[in-house]
């Protein structure tokens, strides 16, 4: 009767090692992955004008690729980067080093813009068809254009509860905030942008999950994959 308490109890100790030992390896390896670019981009933020040569500026394409930039600014944090513990970032994040309210935000492609009641500081622009793969359709995705108040930044011409207005590439969106929905946390001044999934139904998926983003590399014509860029801060060649 003794013997399978005593057995039990090894089986599971074996289980929690192996979980250890699995969580330390997931650890291990997405926290290695992005450590040299997150060393980078802190360093960076103590003095933004330390590197000009790793800023980029709205309007830029780099090479054929379809979208263009949409803000000035460092890209500090990529697609698949990890910077806390289960984490998985969606998208890519863009620093200008300026105070809110400073730096100007553009459409990086054409479409349809919609602004539902509840967003504060973010817009979504449909894109019916992908032009990286033609008759998908995909979602582009821009937020933090608050300030840390929630106080909106977004251009007077798209109001809570717009939907689905035409926008040329180009197009002024509104400014680069802090808004993180904490208004005593307030993420540094920069802009989130991440190609989202439509879910089949004409809609976008939940832009919060990665597996519901594309990696917008082919889309900016730059290495934003964290996955094969580990630890680069990209720029256009």
């Amino acid at each position: 009767m003794g013997i399978i308490p005593a057995m039990s109890k090894k089986f599971v100790f074996l289980a929690i090692l192996v979980a250890i030992a699995a969580a330390g390896i997931y650890l291990y390896f997405n926290f290695r992955r992005s450590s040299a670019r997150t060393a980078q981009v802190f360093d960076w933020f103590r003095d933004p004008s330390s590197r000009p040569e790793l800023m980029m500026t709205a309007g830029t394409r780099c090479g054929d690729a379809p979208f263009i930039f949409p803000t000035d600014g460092l890209i500090g944090f990529i697609w698949d980067d990890s910077f806390r513990p289960g984490h998985r970032h969606t998208g890519i994040d863009i620093f200008a080093g300026t105070e809110v309210g400073v730096t100007p935000v553009v459409a990086a492609y054409s479409g349809y813009l919609t602004r539902q009641s509840d967003w504060k500081s973010t817009v979504i622009i449909r894109v019916p068809d992908d032009p990286l793969q033609a008759r998908r359709q995909i979602w582009v995705y821009y937020t933090h254009m608050a300030d840390a108040q929630g106080n909106p930044l977004i251009s007077s011409e798209f109001p809570t509860g717009t939907a689905e207005v035409y926008v040329e590439a180009g197009t002024f969106l509104g400014y680069q905030g802090n808004y993180s929905g904490d208004p005593s946390n307030p993420v540094g001044v920069h802009l989130h942008i991440s190609v989202v999934k439509d879910n089949g139904l004409g809609n976008f998926k939940n832009e919060l999950m990665i597996k519901n983003t594309y990696d917008p590399s082919s889309y900016f014509g730059l290495p934003l994959n964290a996955n094969i860029n580990p630890d680069t801060i990209p720029v256009c060649e």
